[in-house]
């Protein structure tokens, strides 16, 4: 039975896939409210069993984009704290060839940062060809954090919608395929993950002063989070909204998306550029001389 065909007996709705269920339609209004975290489709034992198939068939598409080296490869990963992205790095994109692959995680800005543009530090990560570079947190950092806490004027903020759409139009004119994930969910989702976290010594590194005080911004980072996604989903850089608090549909959603990608770009190995044949001869030749 297809995974499609699954869906449609559990919801009853036409089939549809995640990246036309979750996808933000450009021009579209976001509202969060709108969307529920807790959302699935698919049953647990079979989504972990298709991420499972899904990562393998990933590792494979990311090693056929390596070995192609004409296009590249950016994925955003945004979200509340605990909303999974360090999860959905270590089960889905964390999965793929190291060869080629590369994360990288935006934190508070150096000094040296902060004494250049806001895109400064993120022009000099990303994708090179045949790469995927996977952004834990990423630019939009400078729309959200800086909004919610007024450290920039109004004016600065709202102008780096256009420059963020700017500069990932570029990126694309340039053979980069960009994806954006916002991992939705909800307070209390949270905050039982915090509870985790405080009862697993191997996770309580991760616990901060920052993680309590900042929720009592949640409502505007909502708010910060629908103009960003609003504002900069496009056809070639869109966003998906991405229910979050079931891990496992998480990594189901996302692990398909970004797998569709990638077999959308048609990659194929290319052929080698010496007469294999010859090499062939040379071997079996050196393996009868006894040199092998």
């Amino acid at each position: 039975m297809s995974i499609y065909l699954k869906r449609l007996i559990k919801t009853g709705t036409i089939e549809m896939k995640y990246s036309q269920m979750f996808r933000v339609k450009p021009g579209s209004t976001v509202k969060l409210s709108d969307v529920d975290s807790d959302f699935t489709t698919d049953d647990k034992e079979f989504a972990e069993d298709k991420v499972k198939e899904y990562t393998k068939d990933l590792r494979d598409m990311q090693y056929r984009l390596y070995a192609e080296d004409k296009r590249s490869v950016l994925i955003c990963l945004q979200g509340m704290d605990a909303a999974g992205k360090d999860g959905t790095i270590k089960h889905v994109l964390g999965t793929m060839n190291l060869l080629g692959t590369r994360v990288c995680g935006f934190k508070v800005p150096s000094l040296e940062e902060a004494a250049h543009d806001f895109l400064w530090r993120i022009e000099k990560q990303v994708p090179a060809r045949g790469e995927v570079v996977i952004f834990n947190r990423s630019h939009y950092e400078d729309v959200l954090v800086v909004r919610v806490h007024k450290s920039v004027p109004k004016e600065i903020w709202q102008g780096r919608y256009a420059l963020i759409n700017g500069f990932e139009k570029n990126l694309t004119a340039n053979n980069t395929h960009i994806l954006k994930f916002f991992l939705h969910i909800s307070p209390d989702e949270q905050l039982k993950r915090y509870r985790q976290r405080l009862d697993d010594p191997t996770r309580q590194w991760k616990i901060s002063e920052a993680d309590y005080t900042e929720r009592a911004y949640w409502k505007e980072y909502q708010q910060a989070y629908e103009d960003a996604l609003s504002k900069t989903s496009t056809a070639r850089a869109p966003w998906y909204i991405i229910p979050s608090d079931h891990k496992w549909f998480r990594n189901l959603a996302v692990s398909e998306i970004v797998l569709e990608t990638f077999k959308a770009l048609g990659m194929k190995y290319p052929e080698p550029q010496l007469d294999i044949e010859e090499i062939r001869r040379r071997y079996h030749q050196a393996e009868d001389d006894g040199l092998i």
